[in-house]
């Protein structure tokens, strides 16, 4: 009897200087502290404040139209995956182009192609003069856009192309 109160005495006191160490600095889950709210910067625009969380449009030398993207079609167009999700689906497709570093790729509406329940996309990307012959891995570029299901509503097939192919998903 003697033997057990003694052991339930000590696992009591061990238990018990567990709170120290949990607030204590050798806990490193306390290394950055708690976080806390603050102030965003305002920065003052020409209209007003300007919100640094949305990016600012950017403005051609032409009176207030938006800069036109000047993309290229990928050379191919190697996988095509529509995820659906809650309130719509995510089209995910991946291509190589034909030169090393494509940057900038968007999945760009074709209106001409998009006709019925047909929804049609070309895959774009700027793409320097780089070299040719880099292995497909260094050509290799994936997008994504989100459609809801508002957007999908009478959409039997989601078509991506790129200048060599083209790929379907149909439901």
């Amino acid at each position: 009897m003697m033997k057990s109160l003694t052991m339930l005495v000590l696992a009591g006191s061990v238990v018990a200087g567990c709170a120290t160490v949990r607030e204590s600095r050798v806990n490193p889950m306390n290394w950055f502290g708690r976080s806390a709210p603050v102030p965003a910067s305002v920065e003052q625009g020409s209209a007003g404040p300007v919100n640094t969380l949305i990016p600012a449009r950017r403005q051609s030398i032409v009176w207030g139209r938006e800069e036109v993207y000047g993309g290229q079609p990928i050379e191919t167009i190697d996988e095509l995956l529509i995820e659906r999700r809650p309130g719509g689906a995510i089209i995910r497709a991946t291509g190589i182009a034909d030169r090393a570093g494509p940057f900038d790729v968007r999945l760009v509406e074709d209106e001409a192609a998009s006709t019925g329940g047909i929804k049609a996309y070309r895959m774009l990307a700027l793409q320097s003069a780089g070299p040719r012959s880099t292995g497909p891995r260094a050509r290799m570029v994936t997008v994504a856009d989100w459609l809801t299901d508002q957007e999908l509503f009478g959409v039997s097939q989601i078509r991506v192309s790129g200048r060599a192919n083209a790929l379907a998903a149909s439901r």
